[in-house]
């Protein structure tokens, strides 16, 4: 390609600017993905960072600094600064220098390719505590439950290490997918299930990302059929443990009677467990009594689902169970806690991504548009929100009086579809179920009144439902076509993409799902659209811009 044609300008701080007008803008954000993070996304050009954890996390995946250099080189407008080139090829590098094995007669050791390497390192006063003394200038010995640990500390050193220490296998446990059996439901994995169980076994532990709707549960199915092994699934809230619970019974050779659930409702240990993150991180005087779940039996496989939001106490468990084989699953591997090193060292590297817009391509998530509704304040809000404080304010132009009528006339527009209202502030949605009559979905809900009405509305007896932040994980909602948020998280990306990952399976009738977000223009509200929105602009939509008065 001649300079000058490319929609890609590399620059030497490690930013890379696309060009989105450019007829091959598409084709080179899917090939930076790997290794390159979304940092802006504005209308003309999307800004892109090139970090030491998404070159690591390419590395682990197979890819390597020769694509890398060959990606930039290919796509760029201009010259690759060579310092940049140099800087990719030696930050790779460093995956794997440092390797974490078994040695049968030290146990777990540390293994560096040179002496200096070793010294370095060893030396952190972070790392000293986890080691024993050296056994020759290249290895060192390490305490078997600071596996995880040291891991962490050698990421935070810039120095990933590469666990090659291998995994038990775990209690037996026999488990089979019902595709391979004879029976009237056949159904196949799909490619993309199949290369991510394939990709997460042949690496032993880590991450898979896939869109909301493409599958994540299969894919765990697929892997638990692969270890043949007990296995604990650790889920966001009880409603999710109960979809997984469903859905291995449907897709597996797993009786109701191998399956527990281990929540606050229940404490059931059984060869496959399905506990709640709330459940193990609740503490009863000082002490986390639901670390007996993880002793309870020898463990083969631990599946975390919705990785992204692993509380930080479960991290410190995640440490103590790094001989154990885990995965990951997650639509969004972005943290708002910038914990993302964390993920990487404990669960392990990204092992499959699979982009949104290709699977949508394939027809195996729905088509989706997005729209950003601008309403504006009122002159009785706009007065509230130039004297109250920074916090307050968000609240006032989130909860703006104008966005119920905007809600309205959408509502209206889209009479007779499954229609999802998701809000962040309960007082609001309160507001809009009783206006509008339609069932509320909250945090204080049960789990059987939950239920109840994501039933009534899979069955079609209800058309509309009122969500809160319980809308935010793994809830399964195939027919839900359009989906109006009126508030959220502040500038959560995350949020964003998981509340539209719920209009995203495919429709009965191929419809296009449309994903509505009304905000209130010029203020801290209109500030974290942007910031919310970035995530789902790497995958490729973007949104269209509408006047509330337009409507």
């Amino acid at each position: 390609m001649p300079i000058g044609s490319g929609p890609l300008i590399v620059q030497s701080d490690k930013t890379v600017l696309l060009e989105v007008a450019d007829p091959q803008a598409d084709e080179a954000r899917a090939a930076i993905a790997p290794f390159a993070e979304l940092e802006r996304a504005p209308e003309h050009v999307h800004t892109y960072r090139i970090t030491p954890l998404a070159l690591w996390n390419a590395r682990a995946a197979g890819f390597d600094a020769e694509q890398a250099v060959d990606v930039l080189e290919r796509y760029s407008r201009f010259p690759v600064p060579q310092s940049l080139l140099i800087d990719v090829a030696e930050t790779m590098a460093r995956y794997g220098r440092l390797t974490l094995v078994k040695h049968p007669a030290h146990g777990l050791i540390l293994e560096a390719d040179e002496p200096a390497l070793l010294t370095e390192v060893t030396r952190s006063a972070k790392i000293t505590p986890l080691i024993g003394k050296p056994i020759d200038d290249v290895t060192v010995p390490v305490h078997p439950s600071e596996r995880g640990r040291i891991k962490q500390e050698l990421t935070k050193l810039d120095w990933p290490v590469e666990d090659l220490a291998g995994y038990v296998d775990g209690e037996h446990h026999p488990i089979q997918l019902t595709s391979e059996t004879q029976g009237p439901d056949t159904w196949q994995l799909r490619d993309y299930q199949a290369h991510a169980t394939e990709s997460f076994w042949a690496g032993g532990s880590g991450v898979v990302v896939l869109p909301c709707g493409a599958g994540k549960t299969i894919v765990g199915a697929a892997s638990m059929a692969q270890a043949q092994t007990t296995t604990l699934i650790l889920v966001t809230n009880t409603v999710a443990g109960r979809q997984w619970r469903d859905e291995l019974l449907r897709r597996t050779t797993l009786t109701p009677g191998e399956i527990g659930e281990y929540s606050g409702e229940r404490k059931e240990i059984r060869p496959v467990t399905i506990a709640t993150y709330q459940v193990i991180t609740r503490k009863t005087k000082g002490e986390y009594k639901a670390l007996e779940l993880f002793d309870s039996r020898d463990w083969g496989l631990i599946i975390y689902d919705e990785v992204h939001l692993l509380p930080a106490p479960v991290f410190r468990m995640a440490a103590d169970l790094q001989s154990r084989r885990r995965l990951g699953l997650t639509a969004t591997l972005v943290r708002e806690d910038g914990r993302e090193d964390d993920v990487f060292s404990l669960i392990g590297p990204k092992r499959y991504d699979a982009p949104w817009k290709d699977l949508e391509a394939a027809g195996f998530i729905a088509t989706a548009e997005c729209v950003e509704v601008r309403t504006s304040l009122t002159q009785e809000e706009r007065m509230l929100y130039a004297t109250a404080e920074t916090r307050e304010r968000y609240r006032i132009a989130a909860c703006s009086v104008n966005k119920l009528a905007a809600l309205e006339r959408l509502l209206a527009e889209h009479e007779g579809k499954q229609t999802l209202i998701i809000g962040a502030y309960v007082d609001q949605l309160e507001h809009i179920a009783a206006r509008i009559g339609a069932p509320l979905i909250s945090g204080t809900a049960t789990t059987k009144q939950r239920e109840e009405a994501f039933s009534a509305f899979r069955r079609g007896e209800i058309s509309t439902l009122v969500v809160s932040k319980v809308a935010n994980f793994s809830i399964d909602l195939p027919e839900a076509a359009v989906g109006i948020q009126v508030s959220g998280t502040f500038g959560s990306r995350q949020e964003e993409a998981q509340r539209l990952g719920r209009l995203l399976r495919p429709k009965a009738d191929g419809a296009e799902a449309r994903f509505y977000t009304i905000i209130a223009r010029d203020t801290l509200d209109a500030e974290y659209a942007q910031r919310r929105q970035r995530f789902l602009a790497e995958q490729g939509y973007a949104y269209r811009l509408v006047d509330a008065a337009d409507l």
